[in-house]
Parts: C-alpha cells; sequence; structure tokens
C-alpha cells in the first residue's frame, strides 16, 4: 500500500497501453510576478535558458523538466503587436494571471516542479486569495491510459459520482465560484452517465456529453479528450480554443501557491481519488444507487449528496482527496 506521505503516488494504472508512464501537464496560474520575473525563476530553479517571444510571452528551454511556456493568460498575447495592445497587457497585468505550462512530466518532473512552486512562493507568487478578482487555478492534464472506452467512461463516471464531494472536501475558493470555469456537472449529465455505466461505448458517452455538457467551463473538461478521439462527432461543441489531446483536463482545484501548507501533490491526490473509485467496479455501483436515492424526487442541496458521498468513500478507504490516508 502506497504510504499517506509519498509524494504524487502512482495512479491504479500508471503506464500506458503500451506500457510507457502516463505523464501529466501542468498549468499554474499566479500573481504577485510578472512573466519576466516567472520565466527567470523557472530557469534559476530548473536550469535551462529564458527567451522572450514577445511582450507577454517567455520560453524557459532544455530545464529538468522539458521546456516550459510562461505568458499572460489573455486571450491579447494573441493579438497583433500594436502599441494598443501593449498598452492593454500593461493595464491588465493587475488581474490576468502568468501561467506556467509544462511538457508532459512523469512523476520526478511533478516532484521537481513542487519544488518550483515552493521557491515562487517565498519569491512573492500569489494564489487566488490574494485578491477579489484572482480567479486563478491549477490544471492537470493527465495522459489517459489509452483510447479504449475501459480506460476513459470510468474516471468520467466516478468524477460526476465524487465532485460535490471532491468541492466540498476542498472548498473552491469563493472568487472562482462566481467564473464560469468551474462549473459542477448540470444533474441530468450525472444521471445519464450511471444510466449508461462503467461500460458504456464511447460514442454513447460521447454524445450525452455533448448534449448535456457542451462547454469546456467544468472542472473535468472532456472536450480535449473528445476531440482527441472523434472532431467530427463533436463538432458543434468545439471551438478554436479545444486543443484536442489524450489527456484529462482537470480544473477544479484552486491555486493556493501563497499558503506555505498548500502542494501540487494535493491537487495530484484529488485526481488521484477519482481513479481509485473509477478502478473499483462495487464502489461505482455503490455510489451510482446512492446518487440515484439521493436525487428523487425534490433536489436536495448538493451538499447532501456530498456528505453521503464522503461517508461511502471513507468506509471504503478511499477519502483522499488532498490529505487523508492512502
Amino acid at each position: 500500500m502506497t504510504s499517506p506521505d509519498t509524494p504524487f503516488a502512482p495512479l491504479p494504472q500508471p503506464e500506458t497501453a503500451e506500457g510507457k508512464p502516463r505523464l501529466t501537464g501542468v498549468e499554474i496560474e499566479l500573481g504577485g510576478l510578472d512573466e519576466a520575473r516567472c520565466a527567470a525563476l523557472c530557469a534559476r530553479h530548473l536550469g535551462g535558458r529564458t527567451r522572450q517571444v514577445d511582450e507577454a510571452i517567455w520560453q524557459v528551454e532544455d530545464s529538468r523538466i522539458g521546456d516550459l511556456k510562461v505568458y499572460l493568460d489573455t486571450a491579447l498575447r494573441h493579438a497583433d503587436k500594436t502599441a494598443l495592445r501593449d498598452a492593454a497587457l500593461t493595464v491588465g497585468r493587475e488581474v490576468i494571471p502568468v501561467e506556467i505550462v509544462t511538457d508532459p512530466l512523469d512523476r520526478d518532473g511533478l516532484i521537481a516542479l513542487d519544488e518550483l512552486r515552493e521557491q515562487l512562493r517565498q519569491d512573492g507568487a500569489v494564489g487566488s486569495g490574494g485578491g477579489v478578482f484572482f480567479g486563478f487555478g491549477v490544471h492537470l492534464n493527465v495522459q489517459i491510459a489509452s483510447d479504449r472506452a475501459e480506460s476513459i467512461v470510468p474516471p468520467l463516471l466516478a468524477y460526476a459520482l465524487i465532485e460535490d464531494w471532491l468541492r466540498t472536501a476542498n472548498p473552491i475558493d469563493h472568487t472562482r465560484r462566481v467564473l464560469p470555469f468551474a462549473a459542477p456537472y448540470h444533474r441530468r449529465l450525472v444521471r445519464r452517465l450511471i444510466a449508461l455505466g462503467r461500460g458504456a461505448k464511447l460514442t454513447h458517452v460521447m454524445d450525452a456529453y455533448a448534449q448535456e455538457a457542451p462547454s469546456r467551463n467544468f472542472g473535468l473538461d472532456m472536450l480535449p479528450i473528445f476531440a482527441w478521439l472523434d472532431a467530427a462527432r463533436m463538432s458543434a461543441v468545439l471551438t478554436s480554443a479545444t486543443s484536442a489531446r489524450p489527456t484529462f483536463h482537470f480544473r477544479l482545484p484552486d491555486c493556493r501557491i501563497d499558503d506555505a501548507s498548500w502542494t501540487l501533490d494535493s491537487e495530484w491526490r484529488r485526481w488521484r481519488t477519482v481513479e481509485r473509485v473509477a478502478a473499483s467496479r462495487d464502489v461505482v455501483t455503490e455510489l451510482s444507487q446512492g446518487w440515484e436515492a439521493a436525487h428523487v424526487g425534490v433536489p436536495l442541496p448538493r451538499a447532501f449528496w456530498a456528505e453521503r458521498c464522503g461517508a461511502i468513500l471513507s468506509e471504503r478507504g478511499l477519502a483522499d482527496a488532498g490529505g487523508g490516508p492512502a
């Protein structure tokens, strides 16, 4: 059994169908440091060299965890370079986060990135709680084990079943609750996923998702995977902002980089809990039956199911979402 103190403990299925380690790309949004300073700190602690691509875009090349992109997280960075555009970027720095985007990382890379996270904190990085409009987050792009339904459908169903508990166990900073990219799945989608079950066909799940969650604004954004699998089937809900790739795009967490007790591993544990639940047919069945029983008749507050879900997970030894026992 994995020790509770093991950082970035392995997923239940740690390798791809080809026998290679599953990799995870990470996106960290933060304030308190401009992109030039942030890039310089990345290079100092991870090695490599910095290169300015544009007014708001830097790269750190050949670090010990690969290349990193560091930029202001705004669509303005893609606009043609003009004095007006650069002035708008300068003004926007007060509320626009700097984003660090990594290459796909193995466990050693994730550990090294978490060490960088601590260095950024010490140098003044600010997270979600640093301002009223600081709706910053951390996104994990976890590589799927394979393109088969059994590698994709169970984690999606598991996440849908325990999402309310995940949000209650580690509440999202209030600034992200009012922003559109942290919305919970609608009950209609959860109900359809339960009806389809762990063994559902991918095409059936993709159709249900397109009808009930036609947006990227969810804690678990499945559109990148579905676009990678069958862009034509999902064309009605895809936009130019959707990057097709074989990864679960987990975007629920806050970024609490200025909190000395917070780590990237705490966010990793959330996703690992999802996959641990997904790996147990009996737990998914119990959660599915419990969810349906809790959603008969008059809709109850999400907190009601979150509490019941947490009790089931605790009984099964699976209540590890950022600090519980492994």
